[in-house]
C-alpha cells in the first residue's frame, strides 16, 4: 500500500488521545469563548480539522466498540452501553500490532462493560487478546468512584496514595449517584494531582518515555472526563465560579416524542453551574494532554508523530432540557474529531464523517491495507483535500433512537415508532420538527436509514 496519498510523509508513530463525553462545540478551536483549551488547539492548529463528525453510537462502549473493529456497532450487537467487543471480531489494534508496533493504552478502554474488574496494573488478559501490547487500562469515572476495594489501576494506587481520601472519594461518588451524578455539581473532593486524569497524563508519559524507539508506537490515551459528575479539582473549579456561559437550548416539548416530553426540570443557574463545573474539568485535562505534547517537542519526536484527537460521544449539558447523552441530537451524537499527520496541510473539512473511520486510518498511515468490508472509510483522501468526494450521510446507531444525518437533514428513527426529522440548515439547535412538514425527505431518510441499518447484513 506504500505509495498510496503520496501528499504524506509516512511517520510510524502515533499518538489517539480521546475525552469521554466531550461536546464537539466546546473547544477554543471551534470558536467556543467560554471555554480554555490551548493544548487540543495546538493540535487543532496542525490538523485536519472535521466539523461534521458523528459517533457510532450516543454511548461509550457501542461507540467505542464500532471505532477497535471498523464496523458499526449495531452490526455487533452493541446498541447500548451495556455491550462488549466479540473476540471474533479484529481491531485496529491487532492489526497494528502483526504489522509490527508497540501497542499502548492508557485509560478507559469499555470495550467489556460487562466486566467490572480491569486489575490492579491494568492488564488483564483481555487487554493482550484486544491487541494491545502495553496495556494500563484504567476505570471509567463513575467505575472508579464505585470502586470500593479497588477495581483498577487508578484506584489501586489512589488507595496506596492516602487511603482516607480514597475512601471519601468512594463515599462522594455514591451521594453523587443517588442524587444525579450529572447535576451534582460540587467540586472534587480529591485536589489537582490525585483525580484520575491526572493519572491517566502522568501514566501516559511514563509509558512514552518507555518506547525505546526500536518498534514504532501506538498510544491509545483515553481521559475519563468530562463525563459526568463534573467534578473538577478545586484548583481548577475557582478559575470558573463566576464565569459567563451560553444558556442551553430550552426544552421545548411540542413536537417531541413522548419518551422525550417529560424531564426533570432544572432552574437556568443549574445548568449554568454545570457549563462552569464542565468546563473547568475539560481545562484540567487540557494541562494534561499540554504535558504530553511538551515531552514529544522536547525529545523531538512532536514533527514526526500523527496525532489524532476526538471524543466517544457528546454531552447534552443541559439542552432541551436533557444530561449525558444516549438521544439522537446533536450535542450527543457530534463529536470533536481531528488529525494531524506530518506532511500534511492543516485544514477544516466540512464533509460527513464517522468516528470509526479512524480505523482504517490508522492502518493506511502505518502503511499497510487495512481490513476488507469495514463500514468505516479511511479518512485520508479528506486529510489531503478537505472537498473530496467522502460520504453522503452518516448513520449513529443507538436501542431508542437512532439517526441518519447529512449536512441539511437529520431524520431519527425512534424504537417506539415516533420518529422525528429536523432541518438542520434551517434550524441547527433541532427546535422543530417537521417530520409532517416534509413528509417525501422523512421518506428518503427513512430509506436512507433501512439501507445502512441492513447494508451487507447477511453475509457479515
Amino acid at each position: 500500500m506504500r505509495g498510496r496519498h503520496d501528499v504524506f510523509m509516512k511517520s510510524p508513530n502515533q499518538l489517539f488521545i480521546m475525552c469521554d463525553q466531550l461536546r464537539h462545540d466546546w473547544l477554543g478551536c471551534r470558536g467556543a469563548e467560554h471555554v480554555r483549551t490551548p493544548n487540543i488547539d495546538r493540535i487543532a492548529a496542525r490538523s485536519m480539522v472535521f466539523t461534521q463528525a458523528v459517533c457510532n453510537s450516543p454511548v461509550c462502549a457501542a461507540s467505542r466498540v464500532g471505532l477497535a473493529t471498523g464496523l458499526r456497532p449495531h452490526r455487533l450487537g452493541a446498541l447500548e452501553n451495556w455491550c462488549y467487543l466479540p473476540l471474533s471480531r479484529r481491531t485496529y489494534y491487532q492489526e497494528l500490532r502483526d504489522h509490527g508496533y508497540h501497542v499502548g493504552c492508557v485509560g478507559k478502554l469499555d470495550l467489556s462493560k460487562p466486566d467490572p474488574y480491569n486489575g490492579s496494573e491494568g492488564r488483564r488478559p483481555l487487554t493482550y487478546a484486544w491487541g494491545f501490547t502495553h496495556p494500563h487500562e484504567c476505570e471509567g469515572k463513575m467505575h472508579a468512584g464505585r470502586g470500593f476495594p479497588p477495581n483498577g489501576p487508578y484506584t489501586t494506587w489512589l488507595n496506596e496514595q492516602d487511603a482516607e481520601k480514597h475512601e471519601a472519594f468512594h463515599h462522594d461518588y455514591t451521594k453523587r449517584v443517588g442524587a444525579g451524578a450529572a447535576t451534582h455539581l460540587e467540586d472534587s473532593v480529591l485536589p489537582h494531582g490525585l483525580c484520575e486524569d491526572d493519572y491517566i497524563g502522568e501514566k501516559s508519559l511514563e509509558m512514552l518515555k518507555g518506547f525505546t524507539g526500536e518498534y514504532p508506537w501506538h498510544l491509545f490515551v483515553s481521559f475519563v472526563g468530562p463525563h459526568d459528575p463534573f467534578d473538577p479539582a478545586k484548583e481548577y473549579a475557582d478559575k470558573w465560579r463566576d464565569a459567563e456561559m451560553p444558556a442551553p437550548i430550552p426544552a421545548e416539548p411540542e413536537g417531541r416524542p413522548q419518551r422525550y416530553r417529560y424531564r426533570k426540570e432544572y432552574p437556568l443557574e443549574t445548568h449554568l453551574e454545570a457549563r462552569r463545573q464542565y468546563t473547568a474539568y475539560l481545562e484540567q485535562i487540557d494541562f494534561q494532554i499540554g504535558r504530553i505534547l511538551d515531552y514529544l517537542e522536547e525529545t523531538g519526536q512532536l514533527e514526526d508523530t500523527v496525532i489524532a484527537f476526538a471524543a466517544d460521544h457528546g454531552e447534552m449539558l443541559g439542552d432541551h432540557g436533557r444530561y449525558t447523552k444516549g438521544c439522537a441530537y446533536e450535542a450527543s451524537v457530534r463529536v470533536p474529531l481531528m488529525l494531524s499527520v506530518p506532511g500534511m496541510e492543516p485544514g477544516v473539512s466540512d464533509s460527513i464523517v464517522e468516528l470509526n473511520d479512524l480505523n482504517p486510518t490508522f492502518c493506511e498511515l502505518a502503511g499497510f491495507d487495512p481490513p476488507r468490508n469495514l463500514d468505516a472509510r479511511s479518512l485520508l483522501p479528506l486529510a489531503a483535500d478537505a472537498e473530496a468526494e467522502f460520504r453522503e450521510v452518516s448513520l449513529s446507531t443507538h436501542r431508542k433512537a437512532s439517526a441518519v444525518r447529512n449536512k441539511d437533514w437529520k431524520f431519527i428513527f425512534g424504537d417506539d415508532g415516533e420518529h422525528e426529522l429536523y432541518h438542520l440548515a434551517e434550524d441547527p439547535e433541532e427546535r422543530r420538527n417537521v417530520l409532517d412538514v416534509y413528509p417525501e425527505v422523512a421518506q428518503k431518510m427513512k430509506t436512507q436509514f433501512t439501507e445502512l441499518w441492513m447494508d451487507g447484513g447477511a453475509l457479515r
